[in-house]
């Protein structure tokens, strides 16, 4: 891997793995031997450092970075747990993208890659002018969808692709989490259908099966992993 490189990773809902999936990819990469860290667009329902970006350390097996205590990494964090826009008003805030922008910045002065986790679905309204796709698209970064075979997952997961098509982003993967356990016929048909539908919009990266937390932390699908990021 040579050069600095960013890659936004979001996913068909909320409560859809993208915490998970963030910290194991981030893992991968350390142990492949690439300076990386990751990254909270805006952090909601919680206080002081972000949860999600502390979940991220435990993965990746690290201790919390000077970058964490600096606020790069997570540049906006609000108490109640709703959508960003919102939680800024309610304490007379503003989210204001550029400060986003900066601290991804930063932190690529001092990693080769950022892997830079959404908050919620692709729509969720950063501010009430921009949703976090609007971002993603003036960014122009490579997007990580997690998806998952919870009822509704196949329409949900080819609105996003559609979507990321019609923006000009591209998809560098998607993440298909298994969690929780569903019928393997509806498994085995989500996935055949988001394979085909990442080869008809032209996005030429994996979909990797995320079946049990533990066996990708012992790294023995790090090299699976690591096809996002060749």
């Amino acid at each position: 891997m040579t050069g600095a490189k960013i890659y936004y990773l979001s996913g068909i809902d909320t409560d859809i793995g993208k915490t998970i999936a963030t910290g194991i990819l981030a893992r991968s990469c350390l142990r492949h031997g690439i300076r990386v860290i990751t990254q909270k667009v805006v952090q909601t329902g919680c206080s002081g450092l972000s949860e999600d970006i502390i979940r991220h350390r435990q993965l990746m097996e690290i201790d919390l970075q000077p970058v964490d205590h600096q606020g790069l990494t997570c540049p906006y964090i609000f108490s109640v747990p709703c959508s960003p826009h919102l939680a800024a008003k309610l304490e007379n805030r503003q989210i204001d993208c550029q400060v986003i922008r900066q601290a991804t910045a930063s932190l690529l002065k001092q990693y080769e890659l950022v892997i830079i986790e959404g908050a919620g679905g692709l729509f969720v309204p950063l501010t009430e002018e921009k949703t976090l796709i609007d971002y993603f698209q003036a960014e122009k970064h490579p997007l990580i969808l997690v998806s998952s075979s919870r009822l509704g997952s196949i329409n949900h997961t080819l609105c996003a692709l559609e979507i990321a098509r019609s923006r000009n982003i591209e998809v560098a993967a998607i993440v298909y989490n298994h969690f929780p356990q569903a019928d393997a016929r509806i498994v085995a048909d989500s996935k055949a259908m988001f394979v085909r539908y990442m080869k008809r919009y032209g996005f030429g990266g994996p979909v990797i099966d995320l079946f049990s937390l533990d066996e990708y932390l012992s790294g023995e699908l790090d090299n699976d992993l690591m096809e996002i990021f060749r």
